[in-house]
């Protein structure tokens, strides 16, 4: 097999994956590895970058081989887990310490002085993003406050800092290039996205020094190439992303007002600005969505933190099912008079709401509520949840029709996808790969390669398998949308007792 093959990698927070494409975005063969979560203490979470590393190379290794071998694998691109950071020795390319993954939290009493400071509007002003310890500064400052000698090497220029794109593109050059793409880099909370520079004074701010930062390049651009006793041949790097922005270029998501909503375990919105980085008025993220030959194009971001979840709380906890893909039968198959709300807010509500206290909650039993209602319920909470996003994104400015583009597990539900178009009152399409997280690196890789000679030759490949339309009536949308509504309110009401 020697016709022109891409090689993406997709390192992910729960596992690290390649996946092999043809010159025509065809998944051809893909090897994935689980990755183990570390819990130091509560509130703390923790990867081994050498064992990230040893997957990578493994999973590389193994799609190359199922593939015929090396020749004909023109380009790599990598996305990445965000925000996750790791900080290493450049003499040895050793980590100083275990990555700090995104969802840690040990930042965050010095996120909650940096508010009461007064410092949140300016971080927002020039990041986009909120004073939060889910991005990479906190942890940045962290690593070098409380690993023995990790200041002063870095104020010597011994240390390097990476999110996982950074480290896995240093190992594979051999510690040649020391790089990040905007995306990854508009995540840390020191980049200026109006700038696209690292900001003095947010690097002052955080007790970050300059010297230990990658620099940052396009999105797709030269990146090296890997050392030849790595894959037996040295591969071009083409691209590297961060995975909701490549979800969004998974989606082929180039034109400003396209929206794409990935369904996981949370859940996670993206809408292209265009080259406007909008600032939000109600508390969305504002990053970086690309940047290609130069020009940024910029997104909004919500995040709903509890999707998956749900359906895997009815399995799991309540066992209303045996597998996650029965929930489709059971709430087509839900009648009766009875709709129970369920609002999953398991560990509390993302955007826009930011309610950290609020805890799930169903509303609305009756003596005659079934089990499938309630699986119908949580289903419908999830698409409601996203139409909250889609009504913030159109009170921050941008289009209130259009159609949403989906992806990830949750979006094999046919039935719960047509809730979706119905509630949302938009088209809904699901993409014949689901995948699209790795499929956009494979895009970029193959944008710097020449494979794909234009945007539009990548909006050409995205193909689709599915398409809902509207089709609930106007009354009956209001209805629910009310319903909700009111069951939000309540859930993020005092609890008795606990007030």
């Amino acid at each position: 097999m020697t016709s022109r093959r891409i090689l993406a990698i997709d390192q992910g927070t729960t596992s690290t994956r390649a996946v092999m494409f043809d010159d025509r975005a065809r998944a051809i063969a893909t090897a994935q590895v689980s990755l183990r979560q570390i819990y130091p203490r509560d509130g703390w979470v923790e990867h081994d970058p050498e064992e990230i590393w040893q997957a990578t190379l493994n999973v590389c290794r193994d799609v190359i081989a199922q593939t015929g071998g090396i020749a004909g694998v023109s380009a790599i691109g990598i996305t990445n887990q965000r925000e996750t950071s790791v900080i290493w020795e450049r003499a040895t390319g050793k980590p100083i310490a275990n990555a700090i993954v995104w969802q840690d939290r040990r930042g965050a009493a010095m996120c909650e002085t940096l508010r009461a400071s007064g410092e949140e509007p300016r971080i927002q002003a020039k990041t986009g993003l909120l004073a939060d310890s889910y991005f990479s500064a906190t942890k940045i400052a962290w690593l070098l406050a409380n690993v023995p000698q990790a200041r002063e090497a870095a104020s010597k220029g011994d240390l390097a800092f990476g999110t996982i794109d950074t480290f896995l593109l240093w190992r594979l050059t051999g510690g040649k290039i020391h790089a990040t793409d905007a995306t990854n880099a508009s995540r840390t909370m020191l980049y200026n996205i109006h700038d696209n520079t690292w900001d003095a004074e947010l690097l002052k701010v955080f007790d970050v020094p300059r010297e230990i930062l990658p620099a940052v390049k396009d999105t797709s651009d030269d990146f090296g190439a890997t050392s030849q006793e790595l894959f037996g041949a040295s591969i071009p790097i083409k691209a590297l992303i961060g995975d909701q922005q490549a979800a969004l270029v998974g989606q082929a998501g180039f034109r400003e007002g396209t929206i794409k909503s990935t369904y996981g375990t949370g859940c996670f919105v993206l809408i292209n600005t265009g080259t406007q980085a909008l600032k939000s008025r109600h508390r969305l993220l504002t990053t970086i969505a690309y940047r290609l030959n130069g020009t940024t194009t910029y997104a909004l971001e919500g995040s709903v933190f509890n999707a998956g979840t749900a359906v895997q709380w009815l399995r799991d906890q309540l066992r209303l099912f045996g597998a996650a893909g029965d929930s489709e039968a059971l709430a087509k198959a839900a009648g009766g008079n009875s709709r129970p709300y369920f609002v999953p807010a398991f560990t509390g509500m993302g955007a826009p709401y930011w309610d950290a206290d609020a805890r799930g909650a169903i509303f609305g039993l009756t003596r005659d509520t079934s089990a499938a209602q309630i699986v119908r319920a949580a289903l419908e909470g999830v698409c409601l949840q996203t139409q909250d996003l889609l009504t913030t994104f159109q009170a921050d400015g941008m289009p209130a029709t259009g159609t949403l583009r989906v992806d990830g597990g949750m979006s094999a539900n046919d039935w719960m996808m047509q809730f979706l178009a119905d509630v949302s009152g938009r088209v809904v399409e699901r993409p014949a790969y689901r995948e699209t997280t790795v499929m956009g690196a494979a895009f970029l890789a193959g944008l710097g390669a020449g494979i794909f000679n234009s945007l539009a030759a990548v909006e050409s490949a995205w193909q689709r398998d599915f398409r809902a339309e509207p089709r609930m009536a106007a009354a009956e949308r209001q209805a629910i949308l009310a319903g909700w509504a009111d069951a939000v309110r309540r859930t993020r009401g005092p609890i008795p007792g606990n007030a």
